[in-house]
């Protein structure tokens, strides 16, 4: 017993010395991280006149001056730092001028040497800051560092690196293979990180699209979003019918907001879709594009297995003005089932919405579903209506 309280005793001892050694490194920490700030701002008050001199004669021709004096290792990272946030700032001339003042200053030499450091820190601040500068030397030891690492944190930024630093489109698409060959789902950071290039983003689109990796071409159709690049339009209608389910879903997503003008058998054909995620992109998109004529398809869609398919089908409806809403109450009074709740939820959602209407022609298309439910349904007291607005007579649809 008694020995078996005094490792009870020991244990706690040891225990709260650890608890004191971790809060004294801490303050340690705390303090170092303070100084080094403190010596920082000292640096960037001492070279102020030189930042100055900088930004004064960047459209000069000739090569700028070095900075003054022998440097201390942490007044070298302050001036490069400088250096690489005016290189993301400038583009043109003013940014060629300065990523050669880098290599004048050997900031790029030197973090070069520091890729092949043991300490994994150092590793990462090399790399990090090799793409600040725009290295495009260090792009082979950037390509054979992820090619051979395994995907940690490292590889995101030598990857952002390398499409930074890249000057011809294969250095770009090397890395996006090496970075994909992990199998880990991170088609929208690659994307985010190509379109970092200095490239043309259009031809490096255009080889995404044909390439045979499906997620390469995911990448790229990920990319588009938000770029307006005509020439891969053919594209696209391409991979509509792709045979893998996750490219063919973001593809019929990219081609329905581009707002085509679908034919018939094109909307039979995305709404017939063996994939949940095709046909919920597709009811979706109906509605925003004024296709009337698809009304019979989506209240046949309010039946889908899926609950997305029915939501959206549901919400495509209420934005096709009266006749949409129409087929939405009749859907909710004769249907059953999954049919009825998906309309019946979508109905409620656009009878809740009367003070949202604020201009004239939503005031009037409310009320005209307002009568509609009305006939349906029957009157509800107290009856909410927007008054002051007259709906008989003429089209007043939204």
């Amino acid at each position: 017993m008694f020995s078996h309280l005094m490792v009870a005793y020991i244990f706690i001892y040891i225990c709260l010395g650890l608890i004191g050694l971790g809060i004294i490194l801490l303050l340690q920490m705390k303090i170092s991280h303070n100084k080094e700030q403190q010596r920082r701002k000292m640096y960037e008050q001492k070279h102020h006149d030189y930042f100055m001199y900088i930004q004064a004669h960047i459209e000069d021709k000739g090569a700028l001056r070095l900075p003054p004096g022998k440097l201390k290792p942490l007044e070298r990272k302050v001036i490069q730092d400088k250096y690489m946030e005016w290189i993301e700032q400038f583009k043109g001339e003013y940014r060629t001028h300065l990523i050669q003042l880098c290599r004048d200053a050997g900031f790029v030499e030197a973090d070069l040497k520091g890729l092949s450091s043991f300490r994994f820190g150092r590793r990462l601040e090399a790399a990090y800051r090799l793409g600040g500068m725009r290295a495009e030397e260090a792009v082979p030891a950037l390509l054979q560092m992820l090619q051979k690492g395994k995907y940690t944190s490292l590889s995101i930024v030598i990857a952002r690196s390398i499409a930074k630093s890249a000057e011809n489109a294969e250095d770009v698409l090397t890395m996006l293979r090496s970075l994909l060959s992990h199998g880990k789902p991170i088609h929208h950071l690659a994307a985010d990180i190509m379109l970092e290039t200095g490239l043309d983003a259009s031809s490096i689109l255009m080889k995404l699209l044909d390439d045979s990796d499906p997620a390469l071409v995911k990448v790229g159709l990920v990319a588009m979003w938000g770029q307006a690049v005509p020439e891969v339009m053919p594209v696209l209608g391409r991979l509509v019918g792709s045979e893998e389910k996750d490219v063919r879903a973001e593809a019929v997503k990219l081609y329905l907001s581009s707002n085509p003008a679908l034919k018939d058998e094109t909307i039979v054909q995305l709404m017939s879709d063996r994939d949940w995620e095709v046909r919920a992109a597709a009811a979706k998109a109906l509605g925003p594009l004024h296709a009337a004529g698809s009304i019979p398809l989506l209240v046949k869609s309010l039946q889908d297995a899926n609950w997305r398919v029915r939501h959206n089908s549901a919400e495509s409806l209420a934005a096709l003005g009266e006749a949409g809403f129409e087929a939405l109450c009749q859907a909710a009074l004769s249907g059953a089932g999954i049919q009825r709740e998906a309309a019946l939820q979508r109905i409620e959602l656009v009878m809740e919405k009367v003070e949202e209407h604020s201009a004239i022609e939503q005031m009037v298309a409310y009320n005209k579903k307002r009568l509609i439910h009305d006939r349906y349904f029957g009157v509800k007291q107290p009856v909410r209506r927007v008054t002051g607005v007259a709906a008989v007579g003429g089209d007043y649809t939204a």
